[in-house]
């Protein structure tokens, strides 16, 4: 199906499953449909093509896009299905293989999204164009708004690091990243736009500036003089990548937002060299310890994997007591799920899911008493609030500097703007802080 004269109403519906990155990158994909004629769906439509941006980093995210492709294809069963990303490059022959589903697109032919629709490009008979591994070395820019205020920009794409437990750097490629000149470019766009908040995205963003030999710092620095936007958030960055330069430009830059997203994924040496994570508990805690004494009310959230192969009993109350005794506002907790063909298969003891479970909710509930701790230290304070469009109930979201989520009554006036507010007690559910003028 390469004929373009088919789609006659030329209306698309898109999907995106997983990180901010793939949400960043469908935008991209919807501005290029868009400038070729394509239209997105409206409420009542039947779309010609739906595009489906599929995650893959467990196998939970696996049955989630086989469940949403299927439920389009039930949906929409006349569509022209294409589904890309991270599943599809690493396991397309069973994409492909699900009922519906027309072209299935690797890492590096997704952006070529059009040339296959308009026929300039075509797929081999097994509908799949996918390129290998090695080949995936293409850095393509994307920006996407959420349904909030704030943007997500890629900045980098791509890893380098051989972590024994993960499959990204085989979906995703080696590490790569725009340049300084054109992230700024696009983030005077996104102000042009409205913008005021810009999230920097990527797969492994420390990482930047192996393709264009610049320095992840120096693309801060160009960043914080962006004057139009005013607040910059760094998404996850690795501990040893996460220099102390860097924790003291955020500390002294004029928009750099004191939040920061660490993945630790163990508290203990013996689990960080069997996932071959390239820094050990010490440097780790030297981070959060540099962090605090620089700012002290910074948001600081960690990630960690429970239940890996080789977690034994001992080896989990090391991860946990480090953690306990760490200055972090939250745990993103992970159950660790096995990926084909990743070394750790081989690691053993292999930790049963009932005791994954356990492990996982004392680690939700130290995750959240933290986490209440750390709003309940800013109540009474005041603070810049940025105001987001939803609403519920008549209330309306924002979020401080620091990442603390605030509840007050809808104003209109408020959304995408800085208000300043005196934060008050927790909200009904307990998400928030009440706040008013």
């Amino acid at each position: 199906m390469t004929d373009h004269t088919i789609f006659q109403s030329r209306r698309v519906y898109y999907t995106s499953l997983g990180c901010k990155l793939n949400f960043a990158e469908m935008s991209s994909l919807g501005r290029q449909l868009g400038e070729a004629g394509y239209t997105s769906i409206k409420a009542g439509q039947v779309p010609d093509v739906c595009v489906v941006n599929t995650c893959s980093v467990t196998d939970t995210a696996d049955k989630k896009c086989r469940q949403a492709i299927n439920r389009l294809v039930r949906h929409y069963p006349n569509a022209y299905v294409i589904v890309t990303g991270c599943y599809a490059q690493l396991k397309p022959s069973e994409v492909a293989s699900l009922p519906g589903v027309d072209l299935v697109l690797g890492a590096n032919e997704k952006f070529d999204v059009v040339d296959y629709l308009e026929g300039r490009k075509q797929a081999p008979e097994n509908r799949m164009a996918i390129s290998r591994t090695g080949a995936i070395n293409t850095f393509q820019s994307a920006f996407s708004k959420d349904d909030r205020t704030r943007y997500f920009l890629k900045v980098q794409d791509g890893c380098d690091y051989c972590c024994s437990y993960c499959t990204i750097p085989y979906a995703r490629g080696r590490s790569r990243n725009g340049s300084i000149a054109s992230l700024v470019s696009q983030a005077k766009q996104i102000a042009a736009e409205g913008g005021q908040e810009i999230v920097l995205s990527g797969v492994n963003i420390g990482d930047f500036g192996k393709t264009t030999h610049e320095a992840f710092i120096d693309l801060l620095g160009a960043l914080d003089d962006v004057e139009a936007i005013k607040r910059f958030r760094i998404s996850s960055v690795e501990p040893n990548l996460l220099t102390e330069a860097v924790i003291e430009f955020v500390a002294h830059s004029k928009r750099f937002m004191p939040h920061f997203h660490i993945p630790l994924q163990a508290g203990s040496d013996t689990l960080l060299q069997l996932m071959k994570r390239r820094y050990d508990c010490a440097l780790f805690a030297s981070r959060i310890h540099t962090i605090r004494s620089l700012m002290p009310n910074a948001f600081i959230g960690v990630d960690v994997i429970v239940g890996s192969r080789g977690e034994t009993p001992d080896l989990f109350e090391e991860t946990y007591r480090f953690l306990e005794g760490l200055d972090v506002t939250q745990l993103h907790v992970f159950s660790y799920s096995e990926r084909p063909g990743t070394p750790a298969l081989t690691i053993n003891p292999v930790v049963s899911p009932a005791d994954k479970k356990v492990r996982h909710e004392r680690l939700q509930a130290l995750s959240d008493a933290k986490w209440k701790a750390f709003y309940e230290r800013h109540v009474g304070e005041s603070a810049q609030v940025l105001f987001e469009h939803a609403t519920r109930e008549g209330r309306m979201n924002g979020f401080t500097s620091n990442y603390i989520r605030v509840e007050t009554a809808y104003q209109p006036e408020w959304v995408n703007r800085l208000v300043p507010m005196k934060l008050g007690a927790f909200s009904t559910d307990g998400t928030a802080l009440m706040a008013c003028l």
